[in-house]
């Protein structure tokens, strides 16, 4: 099909597995003198009959200056009752690098994305709402971060510059609820960007080609980052505005698509053998944490008081565990900072974020030893794994995370 034909009609829609092809539109064209196509950013839309022509008009009227021709905007409907699709269609006249696809048979936001890119031609893809909830005048701020040399440019709500306009308590508490069940659950790749909910993104091509995404719900940056191969990631702050038309998609089960897309990602991602030698190396420290424990509060021993002697029990007990994660279950990211100052210097940082887990830890001992269950050892036990998840999150997000960056 020729460009011109493909510009006044509907895109036909991919099927099959949801991978990013590699581009051969660019080489193609190039030989026949054709401007290539550097951006290509995709716009999800369901009953956005309202908004798709200001959106349109307002990115267009950006990149028609900082892109002239090289770049393209693709609607992606999923078959509006509104016929968004066909507004879309029409505005094609006005706007030559305006492409539009009508999905029948799929539904949701983060397939819509995807099968828009896989008929995309640029060699940086992207994603923005239709909503007018993202500002099209951040986009020349998210492609200068790409142009820098980055692999991903991110809009967030949460670097300087960023907020939200008018949330109300609630729906700040669950947006950073959500995004701290993300840190626990997926920390190595939540624990990536300031603002992984967000939806409003840029990222090369070849960060994604050849990888099989699996998305669920409508949070597509966690499975580019979580699926892709994205090195070097450059954040703009933005403030989330408030719907200006049409209803907000934001419901209960989105938020059940999510948790379900964190614990598929959780199960599918490895490496496994890293996660057995963690749960080792936690389960030593359960052995010194319980004996020491024994040694310094038993009548039959020192006889110490339960707080004194579970916090010298619980900080012996990381020490161990630090020793073991930074010779065995994170030896090979150590090893990439040797030297007694960078092993001093993940063991501060990890000790003195740990610190958080081990109040937790005291106070739900004594919690369960005074009210609950008087054995100091199964109320132990019993703290131990309350703060199990928290533990887990310190030691593969935050304590060598410095080391992880080459």
């Amino acid at each position: 099909m020729s460009i011109s034909q493909s510009q006044t009609t509907l895109l036909p829609v991919p099927s099959g597995a949801l991978e990013i092809p590699e581009s051969d539109w660019n080489a193609q064209q190039s030989h026949d003198g054709v401007k290539p196509i550097h951006l290509s950013l995709v716009i999800p839309t369901y009953n956005e009959s309202n908004n798709i022509a200001e959106i349109v008009r307002l990115l267009s009227q950006q990149l028609d200056q900082a892109l002239p021709g090289t770049y393209e905007l693709i609607v992606v409907d999923d078959n509006s009752p509104d016929r968004t699709w066909e507004i879309a269609q029409a505005l094609i006249a006005e706007y030559p690098q305006l492409r539009v696809m009508r999905r029948i048979e799929e539904r949701g936001l983060s397939t819509a994305v995807i099968r828009g890119w896989q008929v995309a031609r640029g060699e940086v893809l992207g994603v923005i709402d239709a909503d007018l909830q993202h500002p099209p005048e951040l986009l020349l701020q998210l492609w200068g971060e790409i142009q820098r040399g980055g692999d991903m440019a991110v809009a967030s709500r949460h670097v300087e510059g960023g907020g939200v306009s008018d949330w109300s308590v609630i729906r700040r508490f669950l947006s950073r609820g959500a995004q701290m069940l993300g840190l626990i659950l997926l920390p190595g790749v939540v624990g990536r960007v300031s603002d992984p909910m967000s939806g409003y993104f840029l990222v090369r091509r070849h960060c994604l080609v050849g990888r099989t995404l699996s998305p669920l719900g409508y949070k597509i940056l966690i499975e580019v980052l979580a699926r892709g191969r994205v090195p070097w990631i450059g954040e703009v702050g933005y403030v989330f505005q408030e719907r200006q038309a049409g209803e907000s998609k934001v419901t209960s089960k989105q938020y059940v698509d999510y948790l379900r897309h964190l614990l598929r990602l959780r199960l599918s991602l490895g490496p496994v053998g890293r996660l057995l030698r963690f749960g080792a190396v936690g389960f030593s420290g359960v052995f010194v944490d319980m004996l020491v424990l024994y040694l310094l509060s038993d009548p039959s021993t020192l006889h110490w008081g339960l707080t004194r002697s579970k916090i010298v029990a619980a900080e012996l007990a990381i020490i161990n565990n630090f020793i073991w994660n930074d010779f065995w279950t994170f030896g090979d990211i150590a090893r990439r900072q040797p030297g007694k100052r960078q092993r001093l210097k993940r063991f501060l940082k990890f000790n003195t974020v740990c610190l958080a887990g081990l109040v937790l830890n005291v106070l739900v001992l004594n919690l369960i030893y005074n009210f609950l269950i008087p054995n100091q050892y199964v109320a132990n036990f019993i703290a131990i794994a309350v703060v199990t998840i928290w533990n887990f999150w310190i030691n593969l997000k935050l304590s060598w995370r410095v080391t992880d960056v080459q």
